[in-house]
């Protein structure tokens, strides 16, 4: 079954577990995507290629925070441009202190497979729980 760049991206964010939505992520990523987080955010970077994301975003969020999640609000696509938007909420291990924030990915696919992210996101509130 071939699917749609809305359905792949929907496909990173809805699977049963976090571990599918993982694989799902690895499975359609180009070996170059290109994963821009804001500037201003805490993981601030611009990272390219599955290892260095792994390393420099998803084992930080993992080990730095509590329950750290994104809740998808709804999606816009047209073409190979999708965008999901929602809330990320969760804690700080250091201070214990919880935040939500607004936030919106841009998700740029070629011929199926993702290769450019960008976070837009409020990042106020995450760093004000850092402190």
């Amino acid at each position: 079954m071939i699917l749609t760049n809305l359905e792949i991206i929907k496909s990173t964010y809805e699977g049963d577990t976090s571990e599918e939505n993982g694989r799902n992520l690895q499975k359609y990523l180009s070996n170059e995507v290109k994963w821009k987080e804001a500037n201003g955010f805490p993981l601030a970077g611009t990272y390219v290629g599955f290892k260095e994301i792994s390393e420099k975003v998803f084992s930080r969020l993992a080990t730095e925070w509590t329950n750290y999640t994104f809740n998808v609000d709804g999606y816009v696509a047209n073409g190979d441009h999708v965008f999901a938007y929602g809330t990320y909420q969760g804690a700080f291990n250091k201070t214990g202190k919880s935040f939500k924030a607004r936030v919106a990915h841009l998700w740029i696919l070629k011929e199926r497979e993702i290769i450019s992210f960008e976070q837009f996101v409020d990042s106020v509130p995450v760093i004000q729980s850092m402190k």
